[in-house]
């Protein structure tokens, strides 16, 4: 049910609400459940997931939905908002026993309309492969639970490959398989491959192939969920102790890392350019993250509970005037060489994005707009806007496109300034200009951030694991800027300086953050009040009885030794607020969301977005259609007073 107070009006399910490109409405015949389309009583069951494939359909009807609630698995044809959904013919529907399905991913690469590859993760730890249009099922991985015994938490194919998928468990481990290799009949032995500030890969030892290929050890506490950049060359690993790790997948190199202000990271997702990460987790804020700078850029408060899933809208985000499309920055000549050199994963590393130049070089002002939304299990849906204001502060830009909180100029200067965090390297080019300070704010003083190949800190993903491409153009690098001060400087030491949370490739695994700054998977427990007013808020409205208890077994059974432990956590988080792990709030521009409405009785669980639409599910086992604006296709044969989720107009 809804939480309880507020009075009708606060409770009222929203079918619709507006943005500045229109009207987004709920379309109450395109709603996907179960057949007999009863709200699922959610209670100690896992999250409701969604994956979606596209089969090429010659009929132009090619997208397949894929679903799970409780211990059943369900496969739909998909139509969207052109035609009622038909829940009485499922393509495959599957119902477990002894173990629920927790999430599953389809293989853009290998989907025909005769045939596709979908991977099923499991609440005991195994992992399927079926395919649900010929109703088969080819194989299961970790069947004897051998090799993790925990809960399968994300699952994704590789990006570009048939053959290789990458599974999380609560267990905080990551592992590689090979579709094609079998898991062996004894537990597998580990060889350490590379270790590095709170992460360790290890190779299976095995006279012949088998699974799984490697095992990534990630943090304290479960590994909530990982999400591959646009390009496929970078993994970002969102885990139960409040870490954001940013790794190189191929070179298993930790480029960089971030805190949550306190609680586990629950959720991330990249921008459709590369360049930036949203986090989301226990702290109830989105967090969003520069991929160049390793560092905070901006946060958003608008939610009351946790925040479940972060997604950017890719139709929505626009970057106006500029040549090549936001997911092939750089300039014409080099989107050709691309194009030509290969694509994909292997695709050509560009001198510097054509973004960056514009604002770099010759000042103009770009106009910029990064959509992202965000669920949670307050039951809300957010909409936020991530415009140029926030992203690039030194320009003198207008303000009025973004609802942005920017914190007063007599804010206190930052505890643990970064200039005191500062250690230099070696790099045989200099790095990307980078300032960080806002034109209003005055304690973000941030040192720039370049790494041993200035090619990849353009946003593109590119970045290599070999150091030193000298070719690259040099920029001018700026010194710490002084307080209130956004204009750069001139010229700045060749090698540069590099912040705590950023490592270079060549680095090696080497720490650069204190070990100490490791948070135990008891951080959330700390009493991080964000400021006085907040906090009162905060503890007011804040609805816990949405709070899910599956999320992390670690973090639920530690709720019984808060004393000691408590007092641990405290003291570790408190070492890394006010860093560039994990900046005040005060220090970071506040974003509001354009768009906080409650659509639905039960937390949130799923916020997806397609070409005319954007999906949403709850823990009930509903998931709904938002039609885009200008795309209802189904308004006139609607009803709203008949939806079977009881929505209420």
């Amino acid at each position: 049910m809804a939480a309880e107070g507020g009075g009708k009006e606060m409770n009222e399910i929203k079918t619709q609400f507006t943005t500045r490109e229109g009207v987004y409405k709920l379309l109450t015949h395109s709603e996907y459940s179960r057949p007999n389309r009863v709200p699922f009583n959610s209670q100690g069951s896992n999250p409701v997931k969604v994956s979606f494939v596209n089969v090429n359909d010659q009929s132009g009807n090619g997208d397949r939905i894929c679903f799970n609630v409780g211990r059943e698995l369900y496969f739909y044809i998909y139509k969207g908002v052109r035609k009622a959904a038909d829940l009485s013919k499922p393509i495959d529907k599957r119902i477990y026993k002894g173990t629920q399905p927790t999430c599953h991913d389809f293989n853009p690469l290998t989907a025909t309309a005769e045939s596709v590859s979908l991977l099923v993760g499991f609440s005991a730890g195994q992992v399927q492969l079926i395919d649900p249009i010929k109703k088969e099922t080819s194989k299961l991985f970790n069947e004897e639970r051998l090799i993790d015994k925990s809960r399968v938490t994300c699952v994704r194919w590789v990006p570009g490959s048939e053959s290789l998928f990458l599974v999380a468990h609560s267990s905080g481990s990551l592992y590689l398989y090979n579709v094609e290799h079998t898991c062996g009949t004894t537990p597998p032995h580990y060889q350490l491959l590379k270790q590095g500030d709170g992460y360790a890969v290890h190779t299976c030892k095995s006279k012949s192939a088998r699974n799984p290929l490697l095992r990534w050890t990630v943090g304290e506490g479960a590994l909530n969920e990982f999400a591959f950049s646009p390009d496929g060359k970078f993994l970002a690993c969102a885990s139960q102790d409040g870490f954001l790790r940013v790794f190189g997948f191929d070179a298993a190199e930790l480029h960089g890392t971030m805190k949550s202000y306190f609680g586990g990271l629950l959720c991330v997702c990249w921008s459709p350019d590369g360049r930036y990460i949203v986090a989301g987790g226990e702290d109830d804020l989105v967090t969003v993250w520069s991929f160049s700078d390793c560092r905070v850029i901006a946060r958003g408060h608008g939610h009351k509970s946790w925040v479940s899933v972060v997604a950017f809208d890719h139709c929505t985000t626009s970057v106006e005037d500029s040549d090549p499309p936001a997911e092939f920055s750089g300039s014409d000549e080099e989107f050709h060489e691309q194009i030509h050199f290969g694509g994909g994963r292997d695709r050509a590393n560009s001198s510097q994005s054509h973004l960056s130049k514009r604002n770099s070089t010759d000042g103009r002002p770009v106009s910029v707009t990064y959509r992202f939304g965000s669920v949670g299990q307050d039951t809300q849906l957010c909409l936020w806007d991530l415009t140029e204001d926030i992203l690039f502060p030194h320009l003198p830009l207008s303000r009025t496109r973004t609802h942005t909180n920017v914190m007063s100029a007599t804010s206190p200067p930052a505890t643990g300034a970064a200039t005191t965090n500062t250690t230099t390297t070696t790099t045989a080019a200099a790095a990307t200009t980078t300032t960080t300070t806002t034109t209003t704010t005055t304690t973000t003083t941030t040192a720039t951030t370049p790494t041993t190949n200035p090619p990849g800190t353009n946003g593109n993903n590119t970045v290599s694991s070999s150091s030193g491409n000298s070719g690259a153009p040099a920029n001018s690098l700026p010194a710490p800027l002084p307080r209130s001060n956004s204009l750069p400087h001139s010229s700045g030491p060749a090698g540069g300086s590099t912040t705590p949370n950023c490592h270079t490739s060549s680095s090696k695994g080497s720490s650069i953050i204190d070990s100490t700054f490791i948070a135990t998977g008891v951080s959330k427990f700390a009493t991080l009040s964000l400021h006085d007013t907040r906090k009162e808020r905060h503890e007011k409205d804040h609805k816990r009885n949405h709070s899910m208890g599956h999320i992390s077994s670690k973090s639920s059974d530690k709720l019984n030794q808060l004393s000691s432990a408590a007092r641990t956590a405290k003291a570790d988080a408190a070492k890394t607020l006010g860093t560039l792990l994990c900046p005040r709030m005060e220090e970071v521009p506040l974003l509001e969301p354009l768009v906080c409405k409650k659509i639905a009785h039960e937390r949130l669980t799923v916020l997806i977005f397609l070409e005319d639409c954007l999906v949403t599910a709850c823990q009930e086992g509903f998931i709904c259609t938002w039609a885009r604006p200008g795309k209802v296709g189904l308004l006139s044969s609607q009803n709203p007073a008949n939806s079977p989720s009881g929505t209420v107009v």
